[in-house]
């Protein structure tokens, strides 16, 4: 995975590797023959560009081991097919999986390379036939592909947006069925936590988590201990690049990304609940 080479002289991320995952996942690689916690999710989790993400601020402050599965751009079939992850969340004290979005997934529409799940693969037929004027060899990034699919066609395209919540939820049940009961999900995005429709939104397809909502979430509350809604505040927000390490030719990725202050305010709130469900739950 090219995006696992280190990116910025100034910052390591120690590459590393767990059981038979083909993935590297962030470093420096963390026992498992001691109690722990384990953290899934997409480029937050991994903490882009940040020296210490929010699972390491929870591992300093509950002074507990915290092994990030973080995957840049990853979705959910980063982990829902892979046995190593499934097996180590499985044997944590808690995990934490940030609620990822829905397109970077493959459903009855289009599939997406099983580690980096926002490259598209193949359209298939059914899309094919909804799409017929479409060039889908013409796409690389499952993105693209999106924005192209509602310009040509917005009434087309909520089927589109259908599959993928369906597929999102169905793939999160099993994914957290693999895991167990001792699951946090986490929300920790710009984007309000609520029903609103994903037009609407100021970030519209560039949205994270995409095409999901409040009530999608809260589906899956029957198979969690807990949901952590973690919108970065307005000073966090302005903050911006302040702290992140990267290089000049990705500075406009890195204005993109949430900051430091908002990682700080994310592991915050998980903290607190963390504390609950570990220490204070009957």
């Amino acid at each position: 995975m090219k995006q696992e080479v280190i990116e910025a002289e100034e910052l390591g991320y120690a590459p590393c590797r767990y059981g038979s995952s083909k993935v590297l996942f962030r470093g420096p690689r963390r026992r498992l023959d001691r109690p722990y916690m384990a953290f899934v999710g997409g480029t937050e989790t991994y903490g882009k560009f940040i020296e210490k993400p929010f699972p390491v601020l929870v591992e300093r402050a509950m002074r507990q081991t915290c092994v990030n599965f973080g995957c840049v751009n990853g979705g959910i079939d980063a982990f829902v097919n892979d046995t190593s992850v499934m097996e180590i969340c499985r044997d944590a004290d808690l995990t934490v999986v940030q609620v990822m979005g829905a397109n970077n997934l493959s459903n009855r529409f289009y599939s997406v390379h099983p580690r980096r799940n926002d490259r598209f693969l193949k359209a298939s037929t059914v899309l094919q036939a909804i799409y017929h004027d479409v060039d889908f060899s013409e796409f690389a990034f499952t993105r693209h592909m999106l924005g192209a699919l509602h310009g040509k066609s917005p009434d087309r395209f909520e089927t589109v947006v259908n599959e993928l919540r369906e597929a999102w939820l169905a793939r999160m049940r099993n994914m957290l069925g693999q895991i167990g009961g001792r699951v946090i999900l986490l929300w920790f995005s710009d984007e309000q936590f609520d029903d609103q429709n994903w037009t609407l939104r100021p970030s519209q397809l560039q949205a994270d988590p995409l095409f999901i909502t409040a009530s999608m979430v809260d589906e899956l509350r029957s198979l969690v201990l807990d949901i952590v809604v973690a919108n970065p505040t307005p000073a966090a927000l302005a903050a911006g690049t302040t702290g992140m390490f990267y290089p000049a030719s990705q500075a406009a990725m890195a204005t993109e990304m949430l900051g430091v202050q908002c990682h700080q305010e994310a592991s915050a709130r998980l903290i607190e609940t963390i504390r609950v469900q570990l220490y204070h739950a009957s």
